[in-house]
């Protein structure tokens, strides 16, 4: 006997209370297997593919590409086979479970990689699991297969089970081109690379996806479409505006040594870790330290109290071309430089290539803005709502300093701090920064990085 239930939007995170469809996957009349992504959804913080609860066929879709549904919305009706005389609750899989299927298997990333847990409730194994979804192919991707030419053998799957997605073939059709494109272009003649300013100008800058909605009556302007992501960023920074009272202090340090250091130890590194040793990492060490020594600055406010975090989470905040996002490193504290190096590298990475995950994004205690990377030298951060404040590392130059009533040229890096006044104040944030000024200053040839 075949009766129709419901598949509802699950919470895929405690703070999410609703979420967007960005596109349907699967059809009216499709048939849908256990885990099989059935449409992509966007949240405040990531894309994801939704992943069936059920096994039958789609009968109705509910909730059309674009809109907004709160959690526990209904988004398609699927038609299931009835076992053992008892019809299935409206949802088939509680939100506990699927939560579980989202996190250990199924959230696979727009684009993204499965990350080779098991799959919640799956009878299968990871293996069999893997054969199985590596070479079921939605319409849209063999679609795209077909009009690029494209050998779907030959193209490496990161969604679920090693499931193919269209970003995957839109990925290999790129790299197919620029090698073509690379191996017709003539020889050109090495460049000197004269001066560089932070990490990021020596790459070529990504331009943004910009989804345009329509021109003005005039002619003379276009609107671009808010996205979930922006739309967040929005909200945040308004609510961290308005309800905290910001303030904010600066102070110089003399990082020579610690440059010195890094100039040292950053081939060596990259021989054994395969990653680039940065002077971020060095300065995570130094605020984790400083926040054991002041533990009042890794805070919230509760109206009629002041809760102080014992776990040390740093977000990092990480720009990309349209948006800025904060992974988080849990329990920085107990990392070394090279760990924290390692840390930084894979968040990162994940975030260009938009493969976060919601657990990556959760549960901050501390912000460090890396703004020196861009050859920036004094800011105003915003601080990360609810967090009690968020410091910034600038550029590194070069300046002439007095010493001793000598002029000498030295490595000089200004690091401004963004507080919550209800909670903290002047004298406790300057003791704060110069215990990380310290930190930084007292980095030499004998620190370890393990």
């Amino acid at each position: 006997m075949k009766i129709v239930t419901e598949i509802v939007m699950p919470q895929l995170a405690e703070s999410l209370v609703s979420a967007t469809i960005d596109k349907w996957l699967k059809q009216p009349g499709d048939t849908i297997g256990m885990y099989e992504p059935i449409c992509e959804i966007l949240t405040d913080k990531v894309n994801a593919e939704l992943p069936s609860t059920l096994e039958g066929t789609i009968v109705k879709i509910l909730v059309g590409a674009g809109e907004n549904v709160p959690v526990g919305t209904p988004v398609c009706l699927v038609e299931v086979e009835q076992e053992g005389g008892a019809a299935p609750a409206a949802g088939a899989a509680s939100a506990g479970e699927t939560q579980s299927i989202l996190s250990n298997a199924a959230l696979s990333q727009t684009g993204g990689s499965n990350t080779g847990g098991g799959m919640a409730g799956n009878p299968v194994t990871q293996e069999s699991g893997d054969i199985s979804m590596r070479h079921r192919f939605s319409p849209a991707v063999q679609q795209l297969a077909a009009e690029h030419s494209v050998n779907l053998a030959h193209v490496p799957g990161t969604g679920l089970g090693g499931r193919i997605t269209r970003k995957d073939v839109l990925a290999y059709v790129e790299t197919a081109s620029s090698a073509k494109a690379a191996a017709n272009a003539p020889a050109v003649p090495q460049m000197q690379n004269v001066r560089s300013t932070g990490l990021h100008l020596t790459d070529t800058p990504t331009i943004p996806t910009i989804e345009v909605e329509g021109r003005s009556t005039s002619g003379r302007e276009y609107f671009i479409d808010v996205t979930p992501v922006r739309n967040a960023i929005a909200r945040n920074m308004k609510l961290s505006a308005s309800e905290i009272p910001h303030a904010w202090t600066m102070i110089e340090v003399d990082v020579t040594n610690l440059v010195v250091l890094r100039n040292k130890l950053k081939d060596e590194f990259i021989k054994r870790e395969g990653i680039n040793l940065t002077y971020l990492a060095f300065m995570l060490k130094a605020v984790v330290n400083a926040i054991k020594d002041v533990p009042i600055m890794n805070s919230v406010w509760a109206v009629d109290k002041i809760v102080v975090k014992r776990d040390i989470n740093l977000g990092l905040a990480v720009g990309t071309e349209d948006a800025v996002k904060v992974p988080v490193i849990k329990n920085a504290d107990q990392k070394n430089i090279a760990g924290l190096a390692r840390e930084i590298d894979e968040l990162a990475r994940k975030t260009r290539e938009g493969k976060l995950t919601l657990s990556d994004m959760e549960g901050g205690t501390f912000t460090v803005n890396n703004t020196g990377s861009f050859g920036s030298i004094a800011s105003y951060p915003i601080i990360n709502y609810p967090q009690a404040a968020i410091i910034t590392f600038e550029s590194i130059v070069k300046r002439p300093v007095v010493i001793d009533d000598m002029i000498a040229v030295r490595s000089m890096a200004n690091l401004c701090l963004s507080l919550d006044h209800r909670i903290l104040d002047g004298v406790i944030c300057g003791r704060f920064l110069q215990r990380v000024k310290e930190n930084l200053e007292g980095f030499n040839m004998d620190t370890k990085l393990y």
